[in-house]
């Protein structure tokens, strides 16, 4: 149970918060952010940072070896269609309505067209764009501050804000409800097809942390900064 449940954690910060980390190439932001946890968000980037490149990343490689990059990116778009609801509420709850009714668009496409989702059509035949978001964006749309960084063990970099973010997304993401649904007899299936989701998502990049990360001198610095200049850009948009 707890392998899994760590699988899933660690998966889901590295596909949300880590991707596109590589874009920002200023280390240092011009504006200090008040860190409390300095001392132990530190320490914790050291451990996961240990865990990301001797654990999880010879995972993410292993599966890419045996898994054929069609499978992957059939399952990668069968997945990202079950997470529609995420994007369609928090396009609601930030008045983008225009978004919104593109997000259903494309998960009618996928669903009925690209049989089950398993080939997105809505990107590549129909044109329509996809819109994420999710409670953390939510708030910081509505005036929340991302309040002081906090680094999660195996979850990664994060703030006051998107952490509280993590549960409006648990909460509406389908996949949470797997062992309800489809298997009752299996407590914790849902967190088994999580882990699995984002491993295989992960494999499409295996070495995506060690490119991003490759040219911190402050590695602690370098994330946190990364990604708070990323995140506030998402809200922005």
């Amino acid at each position: 149970m707890k392998k899994v449940m760590i699988a899933v954690l660690f998966c889901s910060i590295l596909s949300a918060n880590e991707t596109d980390i590589s874009s920002f190439d200023d280390e240092f932001s011009d504006k200090p952010i008040f860190d409390p946890l300095s001392g132990y968000n530190r320490v914790m980037t050291d451990v996961n940072d240990f865990m990301y490149r001797n654990i999880f990343t010879p995972v993410f490689k292993g599966y890419d070896y045996i898994m054929p990059d069609e499978g992957q990116t059939a399952i990668s778009n069968f997945f990202d269609n079950i997470l529609f609801p995420i994007r369609f509420i928090n396009n609601l709850l930030q008045f983008k309505f225009a978004n919104a009714g593109e997000e259903t668009l494309r998960f009618i496409a996928n669903t009925v067209v690209g049989f089950g989702g398993i080939s997105d059509v809505a990107t590549n035949v129909y044109g329509l764009k996809k819109h994420d978001e999710d409670f953390g964006q939510t708030l910081g749309y509505w005036g929340v501050g991302s309040g002081f960084p906090v680094v999660i063990p195996i979850l990664g970099q994060s703030n006051l804000r998107d952490i509280a973010g993590l549960g409006g997304d648990y909460v509406t993401n389908p996949l949470t409800y797997m062992n309800e649904w489809w298997a009752k007899d299996s407590e914790f299936m849902n967190y088994a097809t999580k882990s699995f989701a984002m491993i295989n998502e992960n494999s499409l990049d295996p070495e995506k942390y060690q490119k991003a990360t490759s040219g911190a001198v402050d590695l602690y610095t370098f994330i946190k900064n990364a990604y708070e200049q990323r995140r506030n850009a998402l809200i922005k948009e």
